[in-house]
């Protein structure tokens, strides 16, 4: 095992001394075979994890993480922000390095982002603030976690706004548009397009106004009853995109655009129905336009198989496979496997409307193959059609109803998953109108209040309107004094019921909540099963209803073991113990709560069966750790946690059972002589690697 270990640092200080000496000598080489070897660095480690367990792999980890972030154009923004004094230009610099790491690495942009926000603030640079905040908000985007990206987007564009920045204002306004445009909102996303389009238009500028029209169209371009208007959009876009200035602007909108309109015409035409031949030919002339903008890029592949579509519609099935060929060609070339996949299922439909069933075949197994490897399921849809239409054409009735099986499989995968996405949306939807109602409800209190201090100045300067005048309002102050007073206690009510006691106080003493650090905090997550089917077979109002009933319980429970509710996302319920005021029971008081939430769930569960109504079942998990706490936001705030804790309580739920209590080996460790449990072993959790986990059988006190 040490020969190995040997061998393992051997084979890593190797890889490192090359590295170093392709950079220093020849940057341009190091470029290109850089990511070679970290391609190579990955495998090898796998391969040595899976032979040795044991064996030390962190120089891999390492290097793997410094073949992401070497980067000529980083290194130099590094390199002038270690020598440049605090001035807006190192904020500018801080906010391009934001910008080089969010799609990557985000949690780099964020860094980044923070220290340029920082370094704004102090030097009272606005615009930088605001520019900040806007790479914040592209770094939560890129993470998937929209409701931090819409924060600091607001954040940004307020400040925009403020300073008259209207080019920052239109670009924000087109971010907050994509994130309600991805959620399903289309009626939101375009306000926010057509507010960004009017902007835009006021300071001409160009790119913004073909971004932004090019946005819209693709709002339209989902839906059967305005896809006329995604021709109107697109054809308004191409004048503005072929007199910018930029070459890659330029060649990237217009490769945009008329991709689309390519599709728009394939769509009017019905595909291979061919009832439009007009359209069809339409549709190749915007798609060959579109290749000569995407030559050389990424994006070659798709544009060439949307070509090969058009020639098989138009029964030119050897230019077809032609278009496919070279399209699986260039996908292979750059490595892209979900397109590699898309030209095989391409070629195979070709093949088989060509009738070479025996091509057609072997082209399907091919990209069943790859589709497999990346879960591609849409892929794997037509994979499975075309192979079920290939064995009822060869006679092969088995084979074809064994992968008409599959199709149906996939299918009803298909519809849970866009069935998950509108659930979701809605969800999105209500989370930013409750933050949104509760943020309006404080400042309407707070209105109020305003109001009626003014309402007592007037009462004090009328004093001198005599001794009865004086009787009068002195009854109109004590009045307003009761009310004010009641309006004061109703918003420190809502405050605590957003906020933790002494952070609520902090928030009124100082204006400002301090992050904070806890060394020992325990964590829960909880997951409903058959939230999806449940919410098939109810109501909105019913699934909102229910989700309440048990969401209300669970707030009594945690409120009686002294736990502290952090949110709820969707089905999913987060509290931890041991903070904002620390205590040493927090574990134990996580355990006991977890227990009475699955016996209430139980109880639930039964009623609900026996009146033959949906039921929810419960996945939960627990773990203890350190987190840091604090405020999000300025405006629109919540107390959350961060930190590793977090992602392995997360993972402790997504990795138990239904009815079951499923608790780390840390959590267990501070538990065993307060609950019986059983050892489950070590089970690995996605991105954690192997745990120790338990299932919580009962406390010792219940025998």
């Amino acid at each position: 095992m040490k020969r190995i270990t040997v061998v393992n640092l051997c084979i890593a200080a190797t890889l490192f001394f090359t590295n170093f000496i392709l950079k220093l000598f020849s940057p341009e080489l190091f470029l290109i075979i850089r990511k070679k070897f970290f391609v190579i660095c990955l495998r090898l480690n796998a391969v040595i994890m899976k032979t040795f367990k044991k064996v030390f792999t962190v120089l891999f980890v390492f290097y793997s993480a410094s073949c992401l972030a070497q980067d000529p154009q980083i290194d130099r923004l590094k390199a002038y922000i270690e020598k440049s004094k605090d001035d807006s230009t190192k904020v500018d610099t801080l906010v391009e390095l934001s910008k080089q790491y969010y799609i990557k690495l985000p949690d780099g942009a964020l860094h980044f982002a923070n220290l340029a926000k920082g370094l704004a603030e102090k030097i009272k640079y606005t615009k930088g603030i605001a520019k900040a905040l806007n790479c914040m908000g592209n770094a939560y985007f890129n993470k998937g976690i929209y409701i931090e990206s819409i924060n600091f987007w607001q954040q940004s564009l307020a400040i925009f706004d403020s300073i008259g920045n209207q080019q920052g204002v239109a670009n924000i306004q087109n971010n907050l548009g994509a994130i309600y445009f991805n959620q399903g909102e289309d009626t939101k996303a375009n306000e926010y397009y057509f507010n960004a389009l009017k902007t835009a238009e006021e300071i001409h500028d160009t790119l913004r106004i073909a971004t932004t029209l090019n946005n819209i169209a693709a709002v339209y371009q989902h839906k059967l009853k305005t896809q006329d208007k995604t021709k109107e959009f697109y054809l308004k876009a191409l004048p503005f995109e072929e007199s910018l200035y930029d070459p890659l602007d330029r060649a990237d909108l217009v490769g945009t655009t008329t991709a689309g309109l390519g599709q728009y015409y394939f769509e009017k035409d019905s595909g291979d129905l061919g009832k439009n031949p007009a359209a069809l030919d339409t549709a190749l002339f915007y798609t060959e336009k579109s290749l000569e903008s995407r030559k050389g890029t990424q994006d070659e592949p798709y544009v060439l198989n949307q070509l090969g579509l058009i020639y098989k519609a138009k029964k030119d099935y050897e230019k077809a496979l032609q278009y496919q060929k070279n399209a699986l060609e260039i996908a292979k070339k750059y490595e892209a496997i979900d397109d590699i996949a898309i030209s095989l299922v391409g070629l195979a439909q070709t093949y088989l409307k060509k009738g070479d069933t025996k091509s057609a075949l072997q082209t399907f197994k091919a990209a069943e193959k790859t589709a497999d490897e990346t879960k591609a399921i849409y892929s794997l849809r037509d994979i499975y059609e075309g192979q079920a239409q290939t064995y009822s054409k060869l006679h092969d009735y088995v084979n074809a109803y064994k992968y008409q099986y599959l199709l149906l499989g996939v299918k009803d995968t298909i519809y849970n998953i866009e069935g998950d996405k509108k659930l979701q949306g809605t969800q999105f939807v209500f989370e930013i109108e409750k933050k949104e109602g509760k943020i309006n409800l404080l400042t309407k209190d707070a209105q109020i209040q305003e109001q009626e201090m003014r309402r007592q100045k007037m009462v004090k300067n009328s004093f001198v309107g005599g001794f009865a005048v004086v009787l009068l309002f002195a009854g109109v102050f004590f009045n307003q004094r009761n009310k004010i007073s009641k309006e004061k206690k109703r918003s420190d009510e809502l405050l605590l019921n957003i906020l933790p006691s002494e952070t609520a106080e902090e928030l009124k003493a100082t204006g400002t909540a301090k992050t904070k650090s806890f060394e020992l905090v325990s964590v829960m997550f909880t997951d409903f099963k058959n939230f999806t089917q449940a919410s098939e077979k109810l109501s909105p109002e019913e699934l909102v209803k229910e989700i309440n009933y048990c969401y209300s319980e669970f707030d009594n429970i945690i409120t009686r073991h002294g736990i502290e509710k952090i949110k709820t996302i969707g089905d999913s319920y987060m509290c931890a113990g041991g903070l904002p005021v620390t205590n040493s029971t927090h574990p134990e008081d996580l355990v006991k709560a977890g227990l009475e939430m699955q016996q209430f769930i139980e109880k639930n569960k039964a009623e609900r069966i026996s009146k033959g109504q949906p039921f929810f079942d419960l996945r939960l998990g627990i773990h203890t750790g350190p987190v840091v706490a604090g405020i999000v936001g300025i405006k629109k705030f919540a107390y959350d946690i961060w930190g590793d804790t977090v992602n392995t309580a997360s993972r402790m739920e997504s990795s138990g059972e239904i009815g079951k209590v499923n608790i780390s080996g840390a959590t267990y460790e501070l538990v065993k002589d307060k609950f019986t449990c059983s050892y489950r072993g070590k089970i690995e959790a996605k991105n954690k690697g192997q745990i120790d986990m338990y299932f919580v059988n009962s406390s010792f006190s219940e025998g």
